[in-house]
């Protein structure tokens, strides 16, 4: 595994810049990863499942760590709003959630008062102890067969709009197959195009 600073690091390089939120995410994984018993994520990547709650910097640092990758099916976004993640080991079927907890600000306040706040953050996330940043749970995750990285499934046409649909999200309503913006799970409104 790699040294902490080395991390940092990494996650300035592919992040783009360094906050507290990049360092937090780095501290998170690795100590979803040492809970789980996986030393070292570079060689575990086909046994990792990681769930995130936000995207945000956290997100970034916690997908460099664990090398898990949407791309990949390895890494699942939850829109809750929370700096927590769960490492699911499909080897030993075991799943660790991490949450910062809310009392970290103040943690770091306390620990570095001359610094600004966003320095002071940065330093702290570095140096405080994990039971001082995070709750750790053990807990359990189910993934269906078609949520597992490499699954490979049939892909199907949604009966309306004729796109592709992969991993069994399609969705059979009165005896058609439809995909979810189809069936009015749309996050988009289609505008008029211009005619010619």
């Amino acid at each position: 595994m790699k040294s902490l600073d080395e991390y940092v690091e990494l996650a300035k390089q592919a992040h783009g810049h360094i906050c507290a939120g990049q360092i937090l995410g780095i501290r998170l994984a690795l100590c979803g990863l040492r809970a789980l018993g996986i030393p070292d994520p570079g060689r575990a990547r086909k046994r990792l499942v990681t769930y995130v709650e936000i995207d945000r910097c956290a997100t970034d640092a916690v997908a460099l760590v664990t090398g898990c990758r949407l791309g990949k099916r390895a890494l699942k976004f939850l829109d809750w709003g929370k700096v927590a993640a769960t490492f699911v080991d499909l080897e030993t079927g075991r799943a660790v959630r991490v949450v910062a907890k809310e009392s970290s600000k103040q943690a770091a306040q306390r620990l570095f008062p001359e610094l600004p706040k966003e320095e002071g953050q940065q330093q702290a996330y570095r140096v405080l102890p994990d039971g001082e940043l995070f709750e750790t749970q053990e807990v359990r995750v189910t993934l269906a067969p078609e949520d597992l990285p490499g699954f490979k499934g049939p892909r199907v046409v949604c009966q309306v709009c004729g796109e592709g649909i992969n991993f069994r999200r399609e969705v059979l309503r009165d005896g058609r197959t439809l995909c979810r913006g189809c069936a009015g799970q749309r996050y988009y409104e289609v505008v008029d195009q211009p005619r010619d």
